[in-house]
């Protein structure tokens, strides 16, 4: 058994209440996300262009999004003027294969490049000249769309790293 300190009536439980406190504080601080930008997706998108294409109906695009957030997220569309149709693809090897939505995980990013995966743009409402600029809406599950205006490039451009 403990005294009691004369005259601080209590002081024992106001001690333990606020060591109670500073502890959950710390727990929390310590816990979730690690500092790595919650748990929710944030998206950004990156080095996007549309290679001018050599036929008059069919074009690719390529972008990369980035997610700074601690939780993932889908790319599940992409819409544009330029096309009445947008695909998603990826490619494996030489085996090029659409598919309904691309993983843009958490803290990391999702890259669509030549070779890779990449948009595909069909039934062209006209040829896009180098230097055209063409509006693209980006739709994610859960995420709100992302509009960004892309430059068309030259056929043979390469992006730099």
């Amino acid at each position: 058994m403990t005294a009691a300190v004369p005259g601080i009536p209590g002081l024992r439980k106001a001690a333990a209440a606020v060591l109670a406190l500073g502890l959950s504080a710390a727990l929390a601080a310590c816990s979730g996300d690690g500092g790595k930008g919650g748990s929710d997706p944030k998206l950004s998108v990156t080095g996007a262009y549309v290679s001018q294409p050599p036929m008059t109906d069919m074009a690719a695009g390529y972008l990369t999004v980035r997610n700074a957030g601690g939780g993932a997220d889908e790319l599940t569309s992409v819409t544009t003027p330029l096309a009445s149709e947008v695909t998603l693809h990826t490619t494996k090897g030489t085996r090029m294969k659409q598919v309904s939505s691309l993983e843009v995980p958490a803290n990391d990013r999702v890259e669509l490049s030549t070779g890779g995966d990449h948009l595909m743009l069909t039934n062209l409402s006209h040829r896009p000249k180098v230097g055209e600029k063409v509006s693209f809406t980006l739709h994610f599950a859960t995420s709100a769309p992302i509009e960004i205006k892309v430059p068309v490039e030259p056929t043979t451009y390469r992006p730099k790293d």
